[in-house]
């Protein structure tokens, strides 16, 4: 009889996190042309914003198995947030990435104190 529950939940945790951040690099890297358009030639720091977080997206995507790369997403929706600052959208995207990313990290916690010695 085999236990209910996950096979590898750190496996499962990661992947819910690099799902959530490749997603959020994605958006801000698809924000770039409406900032580029949208602007009045003033948005270039916010552009600039956006490719540096997306990058930053993406290389954390991979280093998920160290405890402080959780701790670095969380200080990308921070960024974003900052970012507002420089464009409205930026603003608007750092609260609902903010809110996904407290949400990720809510499920890691379930699921490590839910996880069998």
């Amino acid at each position: 009889m085999s236990t209910p529950g996950l096979k590898n939940p750190g496996a499962a945790v990661r992947g819910v996190g690099a799902a959530a951040l490749a997603v959020e690099g994605v958006v801000l890297l698809l924000a770039l042309l409406p900032l580029a358009k949208l602007g009045d030639g003033g948005n270039t720091a916010a552009i600039w914003t956006c490719v540096a977080l997306a990058v930053v997206c993406f290389v954390l995507c991979g280093l998920l198995k160290r405890a402080w790369a959780w701790w670095a997403g969380l200080a990308v929706q921070v960024a974003l947030l900052v970012g507002g600052a420089l464009h409205w959208a930026l603003l608007a995207l750092g609260i609902v990435f903010g809110l996904t990313w407290l949400y990720v990290l809510y499920v890691r916690s379930s699921v490590y104190a839910n996880k069998p010695d």
